[in-house]
This record gives structure tokens, sequence and C-alpha cells, in this order.
């Protein structure tokens, strides 16, 4: 009779989970609409409804009743800009939990630790010093941000482990030495560099924005992060392992140390896409993570689904209010990153990861 309980309850808790999904999924479709019906010009839910698919289906009839105006507004501006804080937010959010467990460290996110700042280095790079950003088939840039953020991953992670077992406390400090020396390079390659052009295309990366998302830089990121989000979908068995600890880990036949190498070049590898075409802006792969272990538990297979989902709708959210906030512009949506994540960074380390793969 208890075993049939039991049952009962897994099979309930399976269905809510499938709900929660479901909802999510809805959720962020609903997001992309409103999102591209707010800002200067006010554009009706069910007009920008039929602009999306008359355009994703090639609906003459539809098109033809729609205005010519707002059809380019939705089309040429606002979609690919809603498409991408979607695309980044699932990015940024889905790197925090995995690296998260990775250094079983709750604070871990590719901004604190300094590894945007690394991505940001190798952009500015690429731009003024290389030269080199319309190489490699237009994809320098972003091959300099993923090497700058390997190289900030390493260098954390090196500082990090020098003189023994490596904290919370150590590695957030070796973050903040790796932000402060790589941002300094930054400014100091832009300091030297005559490239007017140049430095108002770093200027860019040093604020963080959305407002260059356009149709042909899209297709990177989303195959990047798409394959980033499908490939940890499938390792949630090792990442709840790693959360058990180096020696559970080594019982179960999982080199601890090959994994987390593979897992930080991956992570460096999204956030280098991301730095390449909206700059540095931080915490969502802070906060994201942590408001849905509050929600679904710490079990990545519950827990990386859902942090895809809800990291898609924040930066969805937070980029409309970037963008609609001020009457005569658009904030920097970096400011606003930082004004939820830096008091929720302070909450998170008063609390010591309470709540962090039951520890």
């Amino acid at each position: 009779m208890q075993s049939f309980t039991q049952t009962d309850t897994v099979l309930q808790k399976q269905r809510n989970f499938i709900f929660l999904l479901i909802f999510l999924g809805i959720l962020v479709a609903g997001s992309i609409v409103l999102a591209v019906c707010m800002g200067t010009a006010k554009i009706a839910p069910s007009a920008a409804y039929q602009i999306i698919l008359a355009k994703l289906f090639q609906v003459h009839s539809i098109a033809e009743q729609a205005s010519l105006a707002h059809t380019d507004i939705i089309w040429q501006i606002r979609l690919p800009r809603v498409l991408m804080s979607a695309i980044v937010g699932s990015g940024m959010a889905i790197c925090g939990a995995v690296m998260q467990a990775a250094v079983q460290n709750p604070l871990a996110e590719p901004y604190i630790l300094g590894i945007s700042a690394g991505a940001s280095l190798g952009a500015t790079f690429s731009i003024l010093i290389g030269g080199l950003a319309g190489s490699l088939l237009g994809l320098g840039t972003a091959v300099w941000a993923f090497l700058g953020a390997l190289a900030a991953s390493l260098f954390v992670m090196t500082l990090s482990g020098i003189g023994g077992r490596t904290s919370t406390v150590k590695m957030v400090l070796a973050g903040s030495i790796a932000s402060a020396l790589f941002i300094a390079l930054s400014n100091f390659i832009i300091y030297l560099s005559s490239n007017a052009e140049g430095m108002r295309s770093v200027t860019f990366w040093t604020m963080g924005s959305l407002a260059a998302a356009k149709w042909d830089n899209l297709a990177l990121p989303v195959a990047g992060i798409i394959a980033c989000c499908v490939f940890f979908l499938s390792q949630f068995r090792v990442l709840n392992t790693l959360l058990l600890g180096e020696e559970a880990a080594v019982t179960l036949g999982i080199d601890l140390a090959k994994v987390r190498r593979f897992y930080l070049i991956i992570t460096a590898l999204v956030t280098g896409l991301i730095v390449s075409v909206c700059g540095i802006f931080g915490f969502v792969g802070l906060v994201v993570p942590h408001v849905v272990r509050g929600i679904v538990g710490a079990d990545h297979r519950r827990l990386i689904p859902v942090t895809i989902l809800v990291g898609a709708i924040f930066l969805i959210w937070a980029d409309v209010l970037a963008r609609t906030i001020l009457p005569s512009g658009e904030l920097p949506i970096g400011i606003l990153t930082a004004m939820v994540g830096a008091p929720f960074f302070m909450y998170i380390l008063v609390k010591q990861s309470s709540h962090f793969g039951g520890q």
C-alpha cells in the first residue's frame, strides 16, 4: 500500500513538472509577442501576431492587411532583438547553473568570475589590435572572445587552487582579480588605440546592449547556445554527481578534473559568443539558477530545462524595461541586471550556499 502511495506521489510530481514546462513554454512565446509590441511605437498584440505569422509562413493576404511601418518595426528591428534576448538569457542562465555545479560554488557565474571580462578583452584585441574582426568567415571577434573567456577561466581556476583546496572566498577573490586585470588590459588597449570607430565599437562591450541584434548576427549565438543547452540537458546525472563532492564522483568513476575542464570550456565558448554580440552584462547566471532551485530543487534533470526557460523570460522583460523605462532614450541593460543581481549576490554571500546541492 505504501509503495502505491509513493508511486502516485512520484507520478504526481512528474505531471506537475510537465505542466510547469508547458506553462513556461507558453510564457516564453507570449513574452516574445508582447515584447515586440512595446517601445516608442505601440503596436497591438494581435497585429504583431499576424505580422509574425505572415512573415514566417509567407501568407501574403495577412501581410497586405498590416501597416508597412509596423511590419518593418516588428520584423526588422524588434523581433531579432527579442529573440536575441531570449537566447542570450537562456545561455547565461545555463552557464551559471553548470558552473555552480562544476566548481561546487553557489557564487560561480561568468560575470562574477571575470570570464565575461576575459571575453571582452579578446573582442577588444580583435577589433583594435589584431584587426581580425572580419576574418575567419566573419567570426574573428567571436573566436577571440572565446579565447579571452577561456584564458580567464583557466586563470581563475589556477589562482583559486593555489595553496590547497579551492574555497568560495578564494574563487570570488580570484574572479575579482581576473575581472579587474582583464578590464584594465582592455582599457589600456582602448587608450593606446587611435581607431575612433573601433573605440566606439569597444565602448559597446563595456555597457552591454541588445540594440545591435539583427537577423544577420542571430544565427551563430542561436546555434551555439541551443547546442550547449541540448548537451547539458543530457548531462544531468553527471551534474548531480558533481554536487555530491569529489569523493563521490571518484567512487562513481567520474574524472572530476576532466569533466570540470570540459564544462568550463563549453561555458567559456557560450560566454564568448554572448559577449561578441551583446557586450558585458552580468548576474543573470547567478540570479536565475538560484531562483529556479527554490522552485524545483537542486536535481539538474529539472533544474536545467526550467533554468533555460526562466533565463529567456527574465532577459526578454529586462530588455523591454531597458528600452522603455526612459522617455528619451535607452538604458543599458547591464545597469538593470546589476540592480537586480548585486543585492542578490550579497544575499547569497551572506547565506553561504544554503539550498545548494543539499549542503
